[in-house]
């Protein structure tokens, strides 16, 4: 699945779009370079998914965590910019996290990939040469 995103006027939609295809899936794992936009979608779809908290990077904390005012269901954001070993990872204990059935976006999955379930979607967002995004939707082999 591909969603384009002419500008942030439209991510909302995009969000919306994104959580119509979800499905039954629950880990997302979000490919892209420093600054393509993955907090910024995570946060728009978030809201989508009922979040009323304010939502930010979990750049310093490894994950945050949310619940959608209208499912009450969990939500963890994962950032692991900042891991330096899988060992930290393992200590914070993933598990417990990845196989919750609870939905995980995860930033910076090139860090942790080894761990990542079976049944992770892969998510890439690219930024085009006129500045809009292209988001795409895949199963992890």
């Amino acid at each position: 699945m591909e969603i384009n995103i002419q500008s942030l006027d439209q991510i909302r939609e995009a969000a919306h779009q994104f959580v119509e295809a979800m499905g039954d899936n629950t880990v997302f794992a979000f490919y892209g370079k420093m600054g393509a936009g993955k907090t910024t979608f995570i946060k728009a779809v978030c809201e989508e998914l009922g979040v009323s908290d304010v939502i930010t990077s979990p750049t310093f904390a490894i994950v945050n965590e949310y619940r959608s005012d209208l499912a009450g269901e969990l939500i963890y954001h994962f950032d692991f910019y900042r891991i330096k070993k899988l060992e930290e990872v393992y200590d914070m204990g993933y598990e417990d996290y990845f196989y919750s059935g609870a939905v995980c976006f995860i930033e910076w999955p090139e860090l942790v990939e080894e761990l990542l379930p079976g049944n992770t979607v892969k998510v890439t967002i690219e930024e085009t040469e006129d500045g809009a995004r292209r988001l795409t939707m895949e199963k992890l082999a």
